[in-house]
């Protein structure tokens, strides 16, 4: 997905923006998430006037944004993922109730 995402920013002269204003459009997206959410799933009612996005679209978003931002500072998401799973699994495997009952 990455290298995807990269390609389509290599077609624009303006390439990747900078770091501050990537963490801007992140926390923007964020923002936008937090508002379908509270459309769909709170008691905020959306006006008749909104565009009807969705959760997924959103999430979506972000997850391209997200890209966009590992793409510009070199990060792996692959090997991010992968270590982050490593460090929950070891670090949290005991910390809430299991299915399988197992606790050690």
């Amino acid at each position: 997905m990455q290298k995807e995402v990269d390609q389509y920013i290599q077609q624009f002269k303006s390439g990747y923006f900078t770091p501050l204003a990537q963490m801007v459009r992140l926390t923007e997206e964020v923002g936008e998430l937090a508002r379908e959410v509270n459309h769909y799933y709170g008691q905020k009612q959306k006006k008749l006037s909104e565009a009807p996005n969705t959760v997924e679209e959103e999430l979506g978003d972000i997850l391209f944004v997200t890209m966009i931002m590992a793409n510009s500072l070199d990060v792996d998401l692959t090997e991010v993922f992968e270590k982050n799973m490593a460090k929950f699994n070891h670090r949290d495997h005991n910390r809430f109730e299991r299915k399988d009952e197992k606790q050690e």
